[in-house]
C-alpha cells in the first residue's frame, strides 16, 4: 500500500511539474508577445492634445477615433472641440491654440502659396472623398425644374448642368437683382467646385485679384462666404438664393422644406479630394512620433467607417451635441449610401461619402496640385507659376511621408493589409472624371488651366492673360 502511494505521489507530482512547466511556457509566449506589441509602439511626445473641428459629417474621422479608442491605443489623450469658422480654424492652428484640426484642403495649401495668411501647415491624412452637395431655393428650383431633362419616371436625370440655372440667373438680371450664392470659404472645395459647375456652363463666377479678393470681378454670380451650419438659415432668409456646402446641411433643406439640392461634388468631380487633418510643421517637426501615432488612429477610424455595417452607429455618434449634432435621420440621408434631392427623390449613391475606399486617407500630390490650378485659374494665385512650382509647393505641404510610415506600422501591426497601402508616386493618372469631361494631369498643370474657356489662362511666354 506505501508502495502505492508513493507511485501515485510521484505521479502527481509530475503532473504538477508539467502544469507549472507549460503556464511557464505561457507566460514566456504571453510576454513575447506583449514585448513584440509594446516594441511596434512610438514613443509619444505629446501625449494630451487638442484638435478642432467644423460640424460636418465628414468630421467623422476625428469623432470615431475618439469614441472607438484609436487614440487611446497610440497613447493619445485627445479633446476635439468645434470651431465658429473656418478661418478661427486656421487661425487657432496657425498660433498654436490646437495641435491640429479638420481643415478644408485648400487651407494649408493656400497657405503655403501666397494666399491669404501665410503659415507653414502640413497634412499627413486626407480625411474623405465627396461628400458635398449644392442646393438652391425652392422659387429657384421651380424656376430651373422646366429646363431640367426628365426621365421615364418622370424625375430629373442627373447630374443637372448649370445650363439649367442660366435663364434664371438672366431673368434675376432683368429685374434688376444680382443672382447670389453662398460657399463656406475662399479656399475652400465648394468654392472651386461651385465655380467649376457655373463656368463649365458658361456662367463666369467672377474673378480674384491682387487688389480685389472678393472673388467677383466680372462675375455674372455673386459668391460670398457664409458658415457651414448657417446656410439653410440664410437660405431660409433669402440672403442667399443658393450655396454649396458640405452635409449634413444640404439634407437639412430638404428636410425642412427650404430648397432642393441639384447635384453633388461626386458628379462635378467624381471621387474628388475633400477636407484634410492639418498640423504645423513645427509640430510634426518636434513631435515626429505623435504626428505618425494620430495618423495610425485617424487611417484606423477612416476604414472602421467605410467598414459594411458601421454607418448607422457613425451617425449615432455624429448626432451627438459635441460632434455634428443634426438629427439621425437626417445625417442618414447621405451617410447610409443614399442622398435626397427634392422631398421624396431618394437615391441610390453609396460613394456619396467616401473615408477609406479608393485610398482616400492618402494625400496625393496630385489632390493638392487641382487646388493650386483652381486658385491660379481664378487668380487668387494673380501671377504665373512655372509647371514645377506646382509640384514643389505641393510636396512642402501634403506628407504622404508621415502617412506612409504610420500605414506600415499598422501593417506590422495586424489592422492593415500590406496590400491596402496604394504603390504610387504621390501622383493619381491623369482623369476626365469632371462634368464637363475635361481632362486633368496634374503632371502638366499648365496645360490643365489652359483648357478652360473661363478663367486665367497662361501663354507661351509665362504671362497670364484672362478669357472671359
Amino acid at each position: 500500500m506505501k508502495t502505492m502511494n508513493f507511485k501515485i505521489g510521484i505521479f502527481l507530482t509530475a503532473l504538477v511539474m508539467l502544469s507549472c512547466g507549460g503556464e511557464k511556457k505561457k507566460e514566456i509566449a504571453s510576454s513575447g508577445e506583449e514585448a513584440k506589441e509594446e516594441s511596434s509602439k512610438l514613443t509619444i511626445e505629446k501625449p494630451q492634445l487638442t484638435f478642432g473641428f467644423i460640424k460636418l459629417t465628414d468630421m467623422a474621422p476625428l469623432a470615431i477615433a475618439k469614441e472607438k479608442g484609436f487614440f487611446e491605443d497610440e497613447g493619445l489623450f485627445v479633446s476635439v472641440e468645434a470651431q465658429s469658422n473656418w478661418k478661427n480654424v486656421l487661425d487657432r492652428v496657425i498660433d498654436g491654440q490646437l495641435d491640429g484640426s479638420h481643415m478644408l484642403a485648400g487651407q494649408p495649401i493656400a497657405a503655403g502659396a501666397g494666399f491669404g495668411r501665410q503659415a507653414e501647415l502640413v497634412t499627413p491624412f486626407s480625411m474623405d472623398l465627396n461628400g458635398n452637395g449644392i442646393t438652391v431655393s425652392n422659387d429657384v428650383w421651380s424656376k430651373m425644374k422646366p429646363n431640367v431633362p426628365k426621365g421615364e419616371d418622370g424625375k430629373p436625370i442627373h447630374p443637372i448642368s448649370a445650363e439649367a440655372l442660366k435663364p434664371v440667373i438672366e431673368s434675376y438680371k432683368n429685374e434688376g437683382k444680382a443672382f447670389k450664392m453662398g460657399m463656406v470659404f475662399p479656399v475652400s472645395t465648394h468654392n472651386y467646385e461651385i465655380r467649376y459647375w457655373l463656368a463649365a456652363a458658361g456662367i463666369n463666377p467672377g474673378m480674384y485679384s491682387k487688389d480685389n479678393i472678393q472673388g467677383q470681378i466680372d462675375a455674372e454670380v455673386l459668391l460670398s462666404v457664409t458658415p457651414p451650419p448657417q446656410m439653410p438659415a440664410t437660405l431660409e432668409a433669402g440672403t442667399i438664393y443658393g450655396y454649396c456646402v458640405g452635409e449634413p446641411w444640404n439634407q437639412q433643406a430638404v428636410f425642412k422644406g427650404i430648397g432642393v439640392p441639384v447635384t453633388t461634388n461626386y458628379d462635378i468631380w467624381k471621387n474628388n479630394p475633400e477636407k484634410v487633418f492639418v498640423m504645423t510643421k513645427k509640430f510634426v517637426e518636434q513631435y515626429p512620433n505623435t504626428a505618425t501615432a494620430v495618423t495610425k488612429a485617424l487611417i484606423r477610424a477612416g476604414k472602421w467607417l467605410d467598414t459594411p455595417g458601421n454607418r448607422k452607429e457613425a451617425v449615432k455618434i455624429l448626432s451627438m451635441p459635441e460632434y455634428v449634432g443634426a438629427d439621425e435621420a437626417v445625417l442618414a440621408n447621405s451617410m447610409t449610401g443614399t442622398f435626397e434631392f427634392e422631398k421624396g427623390d431618394k437615391r441610390e449613391m453609396p460613394d456619396f461619402n467616401v473615408f477609406y475606399r479608393y485610398d482616400a486617407t492618402y494625400p496625393f500630390y496630385s489632390d493638392g496640385i487641382w487646388f493650386l490650378t483652381q486658385m491660379r485659374r481664378w487668380g487668387q494665385i494673380p501671377e504665373s507659376k512655372p509647371a514645377e512650382w506646382y509640384d514643389k509647393t505641393i510636396k512642402d505641404i501634403y506628407r504622404p511621408d508621415i502617412w506612409t510610415k504610420a500605414a506600415n506600422l499598422l501593417v506590422a501591426e495586424g489592422y492593415l493589409e500590406a496590400s491596402e497601402l496604394p504603390k504610387t508616386d504621390g501622383y493619381k493618372p491623369a482623369t476626365t472624371d469632371f462634368i464637363d469631361g475635361n481632362k486633368f494631369d496634374a503632371k502638366d498643370p499648365i496645360g490643365y488651366i489652359n483648357s478652360f474657356g473661363i478663367g486665367n489662362k497662361e501663354n507661351v511666354e509665362g504671362v497670364s492673360s484672362i478669357e472671359k
